[in-house]
């Protein structure tokens, strides 16, 4: 068995991505510090629980299990935290992923996937967003992620180390077989907190700004399903074996409004979702849609879960799932 690392395995995309490498032979080694994982999401491999801040503990992992890869997933990923406390970004997901790298040089391991975002990108100038569009960060986030990007251009080309950059745009839905789901504290994704919204006595989901230039006045949105970017991150993986870098957004390429999303949560749920309207937020484009022809040309890769129906249904499945089990 092929052991691979993966750095903040026991959150949400993280989890994921591990069972879809445990369904195809490998042993998923999850470091993760639990500041916002979660122990029972840890399910098909070993779980060091630990900080990248530590190159002590990394050693002792790569070490104790030597894997042939890194998929580094582990971040700090609010973007107005992010505006807040800068320092608190630059340090968790710069300073430590340069920690990774570094260890990963000292014990010979070559091939990195990496969790990136469509933050790197800021304001759009043009729709669905591709791979060529100019990386222009607009908050502390967006800005360490692209650092890291550049950061693995440098050492690929130095020290030969081979990477990938996945771009996501939102990661939406839950396992289909009910045993992973989104669970963060706080949370900030719509469809989780629509969900929520939907529930008895709920506080309502406040919409920021239903004035936007869109067909309904609000933000739209390209969501892709959590188990379509676990399978991105194993096809990337796999290409690294015959290529030395990439870099790919992974979307479904279709957009979908925020009152979209309320009107199927209601469908879903057959309940009502209490909303509110409240201000624009600062940075908010009116649209975010991928382009994510390249991945599926050079991946082989492509979605599997197109309809919004479905992707809700997921994360709504679990929610109930998990509801009832944490009474």
């Amino acid at each position: 068995m092929t052991n691979i690392l993966v750095t903040g395995g026991a959150g949400y995309i993280g989890s994921h991505t591990c069972k879809i490498l445990a369904l195809h032979g490998y042993t998923p080694v999850v470091l993760d510090n639990l500041a916002h994982g979660h122990e029972w999401a840890v399910n098909w491999g070993p779980l060091v629980v630990g900080d990248l801040s530590s190159r002590e503990v990394l050693d002792r992992v790569f070490k104790a299990h030597n894997p042939s890869a890194v998929i580094h997933f582990a971040a700090f990923a609010y973007v107005g935290e992010s505006v807040t406390d800068p320092s608190k970004y630059y340090t968790n997901n710069v300073i430590c992923s340069l920690n990774l790298l570094d260890t990963m040089r000292k014990h010979a391991c070559e091939k990195i996937v990496f969790s990136s975002t469509c933050a790197v990108y800021g304001t759009p100038d043009f729709f669905p967003l591709s791979e060529s569009h100019p990386c222009r960060p607009i908050n502390p986030y967006g800005r360490s992620k692209r650092f890291i990007e550049q950061i693995m251009a440098d050492y690929g080309k130095a020290y030969g180390l081979r990477h990938a950059s996945l771009r996501y745009f939102n990661a939406a839905g839950a396992d289909p077989d009910g045993q992973l789901g989104e669970e963060h504290d706080p949370e900030t994704h719509l469809i989780p907190l629509a969900l929520k919204a939907s529930l008895p006595g709920a506080m309502p989901l406040t919409v920021f700004g239903t004035d936007w230039d869109t067909p309904d006045g609000t933000c739209i949105r390209d969501y892709i399903h959590v188990v379509d970017l676990a399978e991105a991150h194993l096809a990337a993986l796999q290409y690294l074996d015959t290529h030395p870098c990439c870099t790919f957004n992974l979307g479904n390429g279709n957009g979908h409004s925020v009152k979209g999303i309320i009107d199927t949560v209601e469908k879903v749920t057959g309940r009502p979702v209490n909303w509110k309207t409240g201000p624009r937020r600062a940075g908010d484009p009116s649209r975010l849609v991928a382009d994510a022809f390249l991945a599926k040309q050079e991946l082989g890769w492509a979605p599997c879960y197109h309809d919004i129906t479905d992707i809700i249904r997921h994360a709504w499945q679990w929610m109930a799932k998990h509801e009832r089990s944490s009474k």
